[in-house]
Parts: C-alpha cells; sequence; structure tokens
C-alpha cells in the first residue's frame, strides 16, 4: 500500500492520504472531530435519543481505518449501549497500518485490545469487541453488499464525490437506502444539491445540520 500515507490533522488526530484517489480519508480540519461530530454525535445519539433506545444497529460504508467505529463502540461500552456494527470496506488496511493510526489513545484500551485481536478474523465473520459491541467487516464494493436485517443507521463515509462519483449516484444510495428501516438515519458529511434530491426521491425526508470543523452544513436524512 505504497500509495497511502499518514498526515496529521488540525485536532493532532491522524488520517491517511490516498494518493491514487487524491484524497485523504478524514478531514484534514480534524480527523477524531469529524467522526464525532458527524457520525456519533447527528448520527448514532441523535437515532438513540430520538427513539430512547439502548441499542443500536449500524452500517458504515467505508470503513477505513476503523476511526467511526471505535468512537461509536467506546461510547456505546460507557453507555451500556448494545452495538451491532457492520462496515463496508472493499480495500481493507493492514493490521499494521491500524494500529500506526494512533487511535488507541482516544478509546478505552481493553476496546483498542480486542479491536486490534480481532481486526482480521472480523473480515471473515461476525465477532465480539467488548460485552456489547459486535463487529463485521464486508470486504466487498457497495453494490455487492447484502444485509438480511435493515439497519437504524447508516454512516456514509466514501470518498468525495468528485473524486468517486460512482458511489453517490443514484444507483449506489438507492442500493444502500434498501438496507435502513423505517425512521433509520442516513447521515454524511457532505450536502449537495444532487445528494438533497436523490434522498428525497427515495424516500427520506432531509435534516441540514452543522458541519464539522471545516463544513457549514452536512447532511441527515431520515427515512420515512
Amino acid at each position: 500500500m505504497d500509495h497511502l500515507s499518514f498526515a496529521i490533522t488540525s485536532d493532532g488526530s491522524k488520517t491517511l492520504f490516498n494518493e491514487e484517489v487524491g484524497e485523504h480519508y478524514h478531514s484534514r480540519h480534524g480527523a477524531l472531530q469529524e467522526s464525532k461530530h458527524v457520525f456519533l454525535n447527528t448520527g448514532m445519539r441523535y437515532f438513540l435519543e430520538k427513539n430512547g433506545l439502548e441499542k443500536v444497529k449500524i452500517l458504515e460504508v467505508g470503513f477505513g481505518t476503523g476511526l467511526n467505529f471505535l468512537i461509536t463502540a467506546d461510547f456505546c461500552s460507557e453507555n451500556n449501549i448494545q452495538l451491532d456494527y457492520t462496515g463496508i470496506e472493499a480495500y481493507p488496511l493492514k493490521p499494521e497500518m491500524i494500529v500506526d493510526t494512533g487511535y488507541e489513545d482516544y478509546i478505552s484500551h481493553d476496546l483498542w485490545d480486542s479491536f486490534i485481536t480481532q481486526y482480521e478474523e472480523a473480515q471473515k465473520s461476525s465477532v465480539q469487541i467488548g460485552k456489547l459491541c459486535t463487529l463485521k467487516i464486508a470486504t466487498e464494493k457497495m453494490l455487492d453488499f447484502n444485509a438480511k436485517e435493515p439497519f437504524d443507521v447508516v454512516y456514509f463515509d466514501a470518498f468525495a464525490a468528485v473524486h468517486q462519483p460512482e458511489m453517490w449516484n443514484q444507483e449506489s444510495l438507492k442500493h444502500i437506502s434498501k438496507f435502513i428501516k423505517p425512521g433509520g438515519v442516513f447521515v454524511t458529511y457532505a450536502i449537495t444539491g444532487d445528494l438533497k434530491r436523490t434522498m428525497k426521491s427515495l424516500g427520506f425526508t432531509i435534516e441540514k445540520a452543522p458541519g464539522a470543523a471545516g463544513k457549514r452544513e452536512m447532511l441527515r436524512a431520515i427515512k420515512m
């Protein structure tokens, strides 16, 4: 993976730069703050608080470095929330690169050790991470993904449309939307006119939420 290199973002947390795609895995304004703001707070916590639940089933498009999963699992472990997490990642990173992210500094040591130990096994089958979390990493392209049961929340963390337009077109969004249950939440760091129109056409109500650092707004969509 010579096309990948680490970069330090504005909040001190690391991200990866993919030379082939021409983009960073996380915001250069702060990888950690973006994950917490966009996905943990505006996505999962919003869903749980709105529905008064203590369990959640999440699908992530673009598992990448695992940061979104780690901060979500850490929050769930600390707050006694049962988490069932599936990440789609066609090109999973090597374990040593995951270790080099330094994300162990942001979560409990036990959770980190459990994740690192079972990271490769999670690419084959669902594994238990800590007492309350399960993780499965689907090593396939998004359009090849299938699931028998719907999800409560989708973290859509694909590379930006300017670099990967095929991830944001009608076909791709329609495919991933069918795995969201009624009342479920689709959340992403981006917001464009095309994205809003597509999600509306797929039966979602659209909310403009404040964006993470460096972005004025982001999209949260609720399936009707």
